[in-house]
C-alpha cells in the first residue's frame, strides 16, 4: 500500500485538482486533499530513509531550497498561531516531497503512461459536462467545471498531453484532440489560443509549411467571427489579451508597495490588498491575475525575487538542456514555457491545489531528475 502511494502520489494530487474544479465534487475533493496530505505527512515523518535517499537527492535540491526559504520567511514574519500560514508551509513542503518521491520511484510512469491517463480522464469529465450542458456556443462554456477559464486550462493541457505522448495515436485519440480544441474555443478563453499556438510551434518550429497553416488558421479565425458566438476568437478580437488585467496589475503593484519588504504572508497567495481598491471596483478586482506579482505580494521583494530567480533560472537551464529532445520530453517542456507565459495574465506558480500549477512543479522536478540520470549515464 505504501509503495502504491509513493509511486502514484503526484498522479493522485493532480486527479484531485479535477474534483476540486467540479461544482458537485468540490467538497469531496477538499476532504480527499486533507486525507492525502495527512497520509503523506505521516509517511514521510516515519520513514527517514525516504527523506535521506529521495527528498534530499541532488535532483530535487531546488525544491529543498524553496522549502527552506518558506521556513525562514515563516520564522521572520509569522507567529506559531498563524494557522493558515502553517497550513501553507506544510502543504507546500508535503506537495514537493510527494512529487519528488513519485518521480524518483516511478519515473517511467510519468514519462510513458501518465500523460495518456490524465488526458483520458479529463476527456471523460468534459464529455459528461457536454451531456449535461450540450449548448457549447451559448455564452462562455464551462460544462460541469466551475469556471470557463478552468475548463480551458484542462482542455488545452489535456490536448498537449495527448499530442506529445509517445504512444501510437488511434482514431479515438485524434477525435479526443479535436474535441479538446472545440472545448477550448467554446470556453471563450483567450489564453487557450496562446496555449494551442505554443504547443504547435514547440512541436514543429517555424517553416514555410507552418506559415501556410498559420495563414489558413487566420482565414478560419475571421470566418468564425461572422457568427454571433462568445468563443475565444470573439473575445480575442473584441479585446487584447491583457486589457482587462491592467487594473488588477495596478492594484497588485500598489499592494506590493504597501508591504514592500514583508509581503502579506504565506497564506496570502494569489492575493492583492482589497483595502487599496476603490469601492466601485471591489467587485471586479478579485486578484493580481499575475503569478509574478502574486509572488511578490505574498513574500515581499527580497524573498519574492529570490524565489523568482530560482524558478526562472531552473526553468531556463532545463529548457536549454532538453531543447533538442522535443519528441521525448515535449509535454514537460511545453508546460514550463506555457506556465511562464500564462503567469503574466493568470495567478499560477503560487497556488497549492491548482491543476496547471502542480503540473508546472511536476515538470520541473521530472526534468531535473531526468537531467541528473542522463548526466550520470554519460
Amino acid at each position: 500500500m505504501i509503495n502504491f502511494f509513493c509511486k502514484y502520489g503526484a498522479f493522485l494530487f493532480i486527479i484531485n485538482t479535477i474534483l476540486l474544479s467540479i461544482k458537485i465534487t468540490y467538497s469531496l475533493g477538499g476532504q480527499i486533499f486533507l486525507i492525502l496530505m495527512s497520509l503523506y505527512f505521516l509517511m514521510i515523518v516515519f520513514n527517514p530513509k525516504i527523506i535521506q535517499r529521495i527528498i534530499f537527492h541532488k535532483s530535487f535540491k531546488f525544491l529543498i531550497i524553496i522549502n527552506f526559504i518558506n521556513l525562514i520567511y515563516f520564522l521572520f514574519f509569522h507567529s506559531l498561531n498563524d494557522l493558515e500560514a502553517i497550513k501553507y508551509l506544510l502543504a507546500r513542503s508535503v506537495q514537493f516531497s510527494v512529487i519528488s518521491i513519485s518521480v524518483f520511484i516511478y519515473k517511467d510512469f510519468y514519462k510513458k503512461i501518465f500523460l495518456k491517463y490524465v488526458s483520458y480522464i479529463i476527456f471523460i469529465v468534459l464529455f459528461i459536462g457536454f451531456l449535461r450542458h450540450p449548448n457549447l456556443f451559448e455564452g462562455r462554456y464551462s460544462g460541469i467545471i466551475w469556471n470557463p477559464n478552468a475548463l480551458s486550462s484542462f482542455s488545452v493541457i489535456a490536448l498537449a498531453m495527448l499530442f506529445f505522448s509517445n504512444h501510437k495515436k488511434k482514431v479515438l485519440d485524434y477525435f479526443i484532440m479535436i474535441s479538446f480544441v472545440i472545448f477550448s474555443i467554446a470556453s471563450g478563453s483567450r489564453g487557450a489560443l496562446l496555449g494551442i499556438c505554443l504547443m504547435y510551434f514547440l512541436a514543429y518550429g517555424i517553416s514555410y509549411k507552418n506559415i501556410s497553416y498559420f495563414i489558413l488558421s487566420l482565414i478560419i479565425y475571421f470566418s468564425i467571427l461572422n457568427f454571433d458566438f462568445d468563443t475565444s476568437f470573439h473575445r480575442f478580437a473584441a479585446q487584447d489579451l491583457l486589457n482587462d488585467r491592467i487594473l488588477q496589475f495596478k492594484y497588485a503593484i500598489l499592494s506590493i508597495e504597501n508591504r514592500l519588504f514583508t509581503g502579506y504572508g504565506l497564506d496570502k497567495y494569489s492575493y492583492l490588498d482589497k483595502s487599496l481598491v476603490p469601492i466601485h471596483l471591489k467587485s471586479s478586482i478579485i486578484g493580481a491575475h499575475n503569478g509574478y506579482l502574486s509572488l511578490l505580494t505574498q513574500y515581499g521583494i527580497l524573498f519574492g525575487f529570490i524565489l523568482l530567480y530560482i524558478i526562472i533560472y531552473k526553468s531556463y537551464t532545463l529548457l536549454l538542456y532538453f531543447k533538442g529532445m522535443i519528441l521525448e520530453y515535449g509535454f514537460y517542456l511545453y508546460i514550463i514555457i506555457y506556465t511562464l507565459v500564462a503567469s503574466i495574465y493568470e495567478s499560477l506558480i503560487v497556488g497549492i491545489n491548482e491543476f496547471h500549477t502542480i503540473l508546472f512543479w511536476l515538470s520541473l522536478t521530472y526534468l531535473s531528475h531526468e537531467k541528473f540520470v542522463l548526466n550520470d549515464k554519460n
